[in-house]
């Protein structure tokens, strides 16, 4: 009988599409979770928290393979640490970790730990496979959300995005976990590059609303990388098949009604 997969994050964005994946490939699944749950399904969830170094060993147990796909708004790097020294002493066979494309290039904290932990993960002596992806469909309707609130909507120059569905991800993290460890593979980003005005219009024509649009520039360095485009993979990468139009037609069920623009306001309009 193969061994288990354990998966940490099995219940968030990426994790709820990758353990059904690994159940119908007929995979034994234990989730790390830090609240404990019954189990479903054929999943066992275990409880313990990486941040904390808690529960970590308990629940490697004898799983040949683990799947790194918890994240959160701080600690990432530390979090990674913790579990790699749990599964080099457990003898873990593949390790699989998600990342995030130009987690090496744009100079913000969130993403250097990102970059750490990736360097972790090579550090670690178990044989690994690391996946770096763009932004989420679900993260970036979250940060269109927020930004559609105010009466005129930011418009951050030169920024750029490749969505990407989390069912493409998860399909791609699926296949890895079953296949053999193979180091960085190919960045996975979304069909379509958007700039962010395209991103908010979007998603305010699905909703039959209207707002005007005010340029705002990012300063230092950072404003610098992403101009370039240091966090899109336009070259070498691989590209999954879901546009942003599609996740806002089956997210909203509105996108392909008629679509109310935004205006854009110059910064000396009144």
């Amino acid at each position: 009988m193969a061994s288990p997969i354990l998966v940490t994050g099995g219940t968030g964005t990426l994790g709820r599409h990758v353990v059904p994946l690994l159940r119908e490939a007929g995979r034994d699944v234990r989730v790390l979770s830090r609240r404990g749950r019954e189990p479903a399904d054929g999943v066992e969830y275990v409880t313990g928290d990486l941040l904390k170094n808690e529960g970590i060993e308990e629940a490697i147990g004898a799983a040949g393979i683990v799947v790194h796909l918890a994240g959160g708004a701080k600690g990432d790097d530390e979090a990674a640490r913790n579990l790699v020294r749990a599964a080099a002493r457990a003898g873990v066979q593949h390790l699989v970790f998600i990342s995030v494309i130009g987690s090496d290039r744009v100079p913000l904290s969130w993403l250097k730990t990102q970059s750490d932990a990736e360097q972790a993960v090579i550090d670690s002596g178990v044989p690994w496979t690391i996946q770096r992806a763009a932004q989420f469909h679900d993260l970036v309707l979250k940060a269109v959300q927020s930004m559609a609130k105010f009466p005129v909507v930011p418009n951050p120059g030169g920024l750029r995005f490749q969505p990407v569905d989390a069912r493409d991800v998860a399909a791609r993290i699926a296949g890895l976990v079953l296949g053999e460890p193979a180091g960085r593979v190919p960045d996975l980003a979304g069909p379509k590059v958007y700039g962010m005005d395209e991103l908010v219009r979007g998603y305010l024509g699905a909703r039959g609303r209207r707002r005007p649009m005010m340029p705002v520039r990012i300063p230092g360095k950072a404003g610098r990388a992403y101009r370039a485009g240091d966090n899109l993979a336009l070259d070498g990468a691989d590209h999954g098949t879901r546009t942003w139009e599609d996740f806002l037609d089956e997210r909203l069920g509105q996108a392909g009604s008629t679509r109310a623009p935004a205006h854009s306001l110059s910064p000396g309009s009144g």
